[in-house]
This record gives structure tokens, sequence and C-alpha cells, in this order.
């Protein structure tokens, strides 16, 4: 967590995974601690202007899987703007082990240990894993994928050991900011199956949207900006889907501040739901297969209000990374997508920060 100009990058891919070779089966890991994390201070006694990055989907497979080879230089030439945010956050699209046995899907996402420590290099605060690919290679696979950040020292959400971690919130304190966040999977394929269970491992379901409501509102109770990291939307489609509306709009009136999104290996439009600010898609960030639009989203918040929200804007490289690109072209490419979200350009409401009254 840091102080500077942010970037973004999005990609357009299919998903597909090259082959991994699981190591010999030995017993599970024990237990991490709980996602949530008690702030280490007060609450700021006025509002605080902070600078959030976000990304999307990054994974370390076929042509990506080169990159560990050097972990510090993984994600390439958008590392400064990740690191200069003061809380930068992606989707780790992938499952971390070298265990398991695949789920009975198409398509399968894994990576060694040092994919952590290639998004911690690029200044990387913490990772969503609620997503279809955490639990590619099964519950062991997910053990190890939960252990290894610990033993990394990089914190993720959006899933657990039980249903109650899955939905816990991730709190960090940022600059005196308790910072909360969550993540949900609005998923379908093996939702039933993956989904966190009140002694069983997996993963926070959009689908349960009472529960992900509460959990918002939980959230709330704690933390002075709470964070909504969703995987949903329909792949290689550029406007947000009647499902990601409708769920946008229930975490928003529970509470969130900021709600953003990933899956549809596309960009999708962004804006304001009220006073809630949403980014419906980020598309692929470090990918696997071909090349499209992507960015990291620099979003500046005052109190609890996002007051401004730029894709610093990039296309996936032949490498896989993302390779910043210039002008006012690509950012049009973004903020042309604001007209079938039904958000509005600004808020323009009434907040709790004096500077914006």
């Amino acid at each position: 967590m840091r102080a500077a100009p942010l970037a973004l990058v999005v990609l357009l891919a299919g998903c597909s995974a090259a082959p991994a070779v699981p190591a010999p089966p030995t017993s599970l890991p024990s237990a991490p601690a709980s996602p949530s994390a008690a702030p280490s201070s007060a609450p700021p006694a006025a509002p605080v202007d902070l600078t959030f990055a976000f990304a999307g989907d990054v994974h370390f497979t076929g042509r990506t899987a080169a990159l560990l080879r050097n972990p510090a230089t993984a994600i390439g030439p958008m590392t400064p703007v990740l690191s200069g945010a003061d809380l930068a956050v992606v989707n780790l699209e992938s499952a971390v082990t070298e265990r398991g046995t695949p789920e009975p899907k198409e398509y399968h996402f894994r990576a060694p240990a040092t994919a952590y420590t290639a998004l911690k290099a690029a200044g990387i605060d913490a990772v969503t894993i609620a997503n279809n690919h955490a639990l590619d290679y099964g519950r062991v696979g997910f053990a190890d994928t939960l252990d290894l950040a610990a033993a990394a020292g990089l914190p993720v959400f959006g899933g657990g050991r039980t249903i109650d971690e899955a939905y816990a919130p991730l709190i960090l304190p940022v600059r005196g900011v308790r910072v909360a966040l969550l993540g949900f999977s609005q998923i379908h394929t093996l939702a039933e199956s993956w989904k966190a269970g009140p002694a069983t491992p997996g993963i926070a379901m959009a689908w349960d949207v009472p529960r992900a409501t509460a959990a918002v509102r939980a959230a709330r109770a704690q933390a002075d900006i709470v964070i909504v990291f969703n995987h949903w939307g329909t792949e290689t489609v550029s406007c947000p889907n009647a499902d990601q509306k409708s769920f946008a709009a229930a975490l928003a009136g529970a509470g969130a501040d900021l709600i953003i999104g990933a899956h549809a290996h596309v960009l999708q439009g962004d804006g304001w739901l009220g006073r809630t600010y949403v980014a419906y898609g980020l598309g692929n960030f470090v990918w696997y297969v071909g090349s499209g639009d992507t960015g990291v989203l620099q979003v500046k918040v005052h109190g609890r209000t996002a007051t401004q929200a730029t894709l610093v804007p990039a296309v996936v490289s032949g490498t896989g990374q993302p390779r910043p690109v210039t002008g006012p072209a690509a950012v049009k490419r973004f903020t042309d997508l604001r007209g079938c979200t039904g958000l509005a350009d600004r808020y323009v409401g009434v907040d709790d920060s004096p500077a914006l009254r």
C-alpha cells in the first residue's frame, strides 16, 4: 500500500489451461487464521483521501507460467501503477497448488506458490478467490490455495474452510481507515458443489443473496469503507446482464461503497448507482492466450465516497502481461461502455464528507 498514480489493464481471451503434473499426495495443511483482521488503529477523525487500484483476472498457466521464472517481474510494466496505490486488489483466477484432482469441468488453472510471490512483488495487497477456478483441483488444491496464501503473507477473501469464513470480510487498515473486502461468485458452473458449507471449504456465492447482503451489512458495521469484488457477467459480452444489475442493487442497498467485477474476459462499463460506485467488469489482466483491452482501475475515495474513477489503459501483450497504452481513444473505449449499464456518470447525492457538500 503506497501513494502514487495507478494503471489498468484488461484482456480479451478464452479459457483453456496447460496441463500440470500433481505432486505426490501429502496430508492436508492445517487451517489458517480467520480472514478477518482487527484494525490496527482507530477510525480517522476526518475523511481521508485514498486511492485504490483494481485489475481483473490473473493466472499463471500456458505462456504466463513462464513469467514465474522471475516473480519480481511477472506482472510486467503495470507494476508501478499497482504498487503506487494505497490498496491494490486483483482476482486470482487459479488454484495455487501442485496437488489435487481436476474437477469435472472444461478448463483448469493452477499455479505454484511463487504466484503469490509475483503478486506481492507487484504491490498487490489482497486477492479475491471467489471465482470459478479456485477449486479447479478440488478441496485438496483449495486447502493449499488458502495455506500457501497465509504462508506468503498475502490476504485472500471470498473463500474459506467454512461458510462463515468464506463470507467474512477481510478488514485491512489503510492509512488509519478500516477497509473491508468481500468477494462473491455468480457463476453457475459447479456452484452447488463448490459453495462453502458449515464445515465444508469453498467459496462465497452470490446466488445466496440474503447471506451475501447480510455479509455486507456486517462489514458495514465493522469498517469505514466496504468493497465487494464479484465474479460475474456473460463471457465476451461488454454489457452487464440482468443478474449483475440485480445483485449490484442489492449490495448497494446493503451498504457497499464500491462494487468491482471481473470474469467476462472483456471490459464492462462503470458508473454510480446512487452513492455506490460500480465497475461491472475489468476483463483479463495477466492471461494465457489472446489479446485485448485491459487496464488498472484507479478509484479515488474521499471518506466513503468514490469521487473519481479512471482506467489506466493497457493491452494484453504476447507474453500475457498487460502493456500500457496511451491516448484518449483507449480511455474512451472504456467510458463509452457506460451506456448500457444504467449507471450515472457521477455521484450527485449528499455525502457524509463535508468537502462534497
